[in-house]
């Protein structure tokens, strides 16, 4: 997964710069529902919590661009997140927002001026991953476009590759944790699945009173490895980037409403979002 400053400022802009907005698009009921399951009682603590790694992870990233001395910790991430919380409770609605927003185009403009050698550095990486790129997803409320194009044109494009070039072992260590035997049946795997996104998101929008039949997932995940058990690496490869293409294409070219269609909206996070975390190739 490259880092680059185009993609992080992409980030920053397109990915962030629409968080609040596409929350607020959310029924009522569907806004208190998400935040909930992410562990805040308010969609205000999480934007704290947000904030408040913002915050931190920009004075160290801007230390090492610049050559100066930082403070090191070792963070105790509840406690942590629970003084962001309470940092900003007493602030006012209108004046946390601003500040929430203030801080965004900060951001954006720091890592603008940053050198590009700095993109480099393996600590910087690490914090904009975990701030900016991961951050995003572990606390997506409403997927953006640009969120699952970014997805496939990046972590997805380069999944095999990033899988080819860990040593033996680390192969070995990696498929035990993922349940998967080898990687073809990890990649017939996720190939299955956003075979059947598609299916599903064309027909949602092509076929008024589509409906469609849940899967039992280990049922689903065992017929896909018996499906491709027959095809060669080669041509399961090739596969997988066709279809991949496929998503993207379709991506590309949905109306924006599409967004807000649950089911919709569903099955691209599960299939590129989620399912990408639940199946990280390791650094």
């Amino acid at each position: 997964m490259p880092i680059t400053r185009q993609r992080t400022l992409d980030y920053v802009e397109f990915e962030w710069g629409t968080y609040v907005e596409r929350f607020k698009r959310l029924p009522k009921y569907e806004q208190s529902k998400r935040v909930k399951a992410m562990g805040y009682e308010s969609f205000r603590d999480m934007l704290a919590h947000i904030l408040a790694w913002w915050e931190e992870g920009m004075v160290i990233i801007l230390a090492i661009a610049e050559d100066r001395p930082f403070e090191r910790k070792k963070y105790d991430f509840d406690v942590f997140n629970a003084e962001a919380v309470a940092r900003y409770k007493p602030w006012e609605e209108a004046e946390f927002m601003a500040h929430f927003e203030k801080t965004r185009q900060k951001m954006k403009t720091d890592l603008r001026s940053m050198n590009e050698a700095a993109y480099e550095n393996r600590r910087v990486k690490a914090w904009l991953n975990g701030i900016i790129f991961h951050h995003a997803r572990e606390h997506l409320v409403a997927v953006s476009r640009f969120l699952v194009e970014d997805m496939l044109e990046d972590n997805w494009a380069t999944y095999i590759e990033d899988f080819n070039r860990l040593d033996d072992e680390k192969k070995k260590e990696f498929l035990s944790k993922q349940g998967f035997e080898n990687f073809h049946d990890l990649v017939a795997h996720v190939v299955g699945w956003w075979e059947e996104g598609v299916r599903i998101i064309a027909g949602i929008l092509d076929t008024p009173g589509f409906t469609w039949q849940s899967h039992d997932a280990d049922e689903f995940n065992a017929e896909l490895v018996r499906k491709y058990s027959k095809w060669s690496d080669n041509d399961l490869f090739k596969h997988y980037e066709s279809v991949r293409e496929v998503l993207l294409e379709l991506t590309v070219e949905l109306p924006d409403d599409a967004f807000l269609n649950k089911d919709i909206e569903g099955w691209l996070v599960d299939d590129v979002v989620s399912h990408y975390d639940e199946h990280p190739i390791p650094a």
